[in-house]
């Protein structure tokens, strides 16, 4: 057999990239706010249906824009340890501190239960993330929010055409973030996002994504985020097809649940939502099962991924000492299954097969 990954990067007919790649040329246009990215800019937002959207180079430049665009440059930040190692990363190079508030077990998103305990008077911010695209508990986030004078910055880089109560999940916080990075459902080789309702913010962002000027007039301090016109024609092309590929990723999820049934526990998804099938993780009973399970699978060259792992709560260059007891239990028994347009029937039976085993 193949070698068969995680995930496997969504590629649109060349001579679909070639016809954006001829516009470059004649413009003679790579980057600094070129006409395809002007116009990836707005045909995505149409597609989400959200107010502001900004195209960066990669999403973890979006979190520390977003971090600067609300004024979050020192404090408290609070967030999940069950996250990719970016969310933690973008906070600690904002100089802020991240406080971990542990995950709800069947969700695998931030506890809302557990929030408030954190809050301290040095607090900023809360952000959370929809883990795997599964939208967090986004009302009641917004009422501790509003309740505490926070702001919310959801790290959406999973939740790309993923909704909740018939809008985009995207629409909801202070400002959320995507990544567009070649393993996501949907990808512009690199890039990123960001989304935000407040046209005040917005008009920041605008300019801190671009070393804080327009043209002559220098207003603050800013960074180069700017994506190039390459990623915006690889996004252009992509947006064709996401509605084919989510609809291809939930068939096949469909058949790793038909397959398995309930011998793995699988994490719950909110009412009112409509999933992107982003990923398709499962937990197993014990580490040791997962390991051997892991290693079984790589010997018939299947590569699953421990993802999230580790918690982040036990990076060992954080100061301080957080109690996060199920994320760190999920963190240890969780495994991505390989997932992705193109990926054929008879490997998901194989996969099956092997942890039926």
């Amino acid at each position: 057999m193949k070698r068969i990954n995680v995930t496997k990067t969504f590629l649109p007919p060349i001579e679909e990239y070639e016809h954006y790649l001829r516009r470059i040329w004649e413009t003679g246009q790579l980057t600094n706010q070129g006409p395809l990215l002007q116009e990836f800019e707005e045909k995505t937002k149409d597609y989400l249906g959200v107010g502001n959207f900004h195209f960066v180079t990669n999403g973890t430049l979006a979190l520390q824009l977003a971090l600067q665009a609300l004024d979050i440059t020192e404090g408290e930040v609070i967030t999940t340890p069950f996250s990719y190692v970016a969310t933690v990363s973008a906070i600690l190079w904002q100089r802020c501190k991240p406080v971990f508030v542990d995950i709800d077990s069947d969700s695998l998103c931030i506890d809302v239960q557990k929030i408030e305990a954190a809050i301290t008077s040095k607090t900023k911010a809360i952000m959370p993330v929809h883990v795997f695209g599964r939208p967090c508990d986004v009302e009641a986030i917004e009422l501790l929010a509003k309740k505490h004078g926070l702001k919310v910055i959801y790290d959406s880089a999973h939740a790309f055409g993923v909704e909740y109560n018939g809008k985009s999940i995207m629409s909801y916080g202070d400002i959320s973030v995507c990544s567009f990075h070649a393993t996501k459902l949907f990808h512009t080789i690199e890039g990123g996002s960001l989304i935000t309702e407040d046209k005040v913010v917005s008009d920041k962002i605008e300019l801190l994504k671009r070393f804080g000027h327009n043209g002559d007039d220098h207003r603050m301090l800013g960074i180069n985020a700017k994506a190039s016109e390459f990623q915006a024609a690889m996004g252009l092309c992509n947006l064709e097809y996401v509605d084919t590929i989510i609809d291809e990723r939930k068939r096949l999820s469909t058949l790793y649940s038909e397959s398995l049934g309930s011998a793995l526990f699988r994490p719950q998804l909110r009412e009112h939502a409509t999933y992107n099938y982003a990923y398709y993780p499962v937990v197993f009973d014990s580490e040791d099962k997962l390991l051997d399970v892991a290693k079984r699978l790589n010997a018939n060259n299947i590569f699953p991924r421990r993802y999230f792992y580790p918690s982040l709560n036990t990076l060992p260059y954080l100061d301080d000492d957080y109690d996060c007891p199920v994320s760190e239990d999920i963190a240890v028994r969780v495994l991505c299954l390989p997932l992705y347009s193109g990926l054929e029937d008879s490997v998901v039976h194989k996969i099956c097969e092997v942890i039926k085993q």
